[in-house]
């Protein structure tokens, strides 16, 4: 269950990258280096960040039955906006 299109997010600074990747980490995801898939409670992502263009690409991959991948798509927006704002 739970393959969606990645979610594109553009202006991503290296600075602002690393403020979501500690965020992230603190939610229980371990976001190492720039791409990779991390789970955690059946959730799966894949992301990829390309620092010279300012662009992570952010996608869900599976979900457990309970959750539906539209709340993680929000969650995942939430989580990046709060990293750059």
């Amino acid at each position: 269950m739970g393959i969606t299109l990645p979610q594109v997010f553009s202006g991503i600074t290296p600075a602002q990258y690393a403020i979501l990747v500690d965020k992230a980490s603190a939610a229980g995801l371990d976001l190492s280096g720039h791409s990779g898939t991390a789970s955690k409670y059946g959730v799966e992502v894949a992301w990829n960040y390309a620092p010279e263009l300012g662009e992570l690409s952010i996608q869900c991959l599976k979900t457990p039955f309970f959750m539906s991948p539209e709340a993680v798509n929000a969650k995942v927006k939430s989580l990046v906006d709060g990293a750059v704002a």
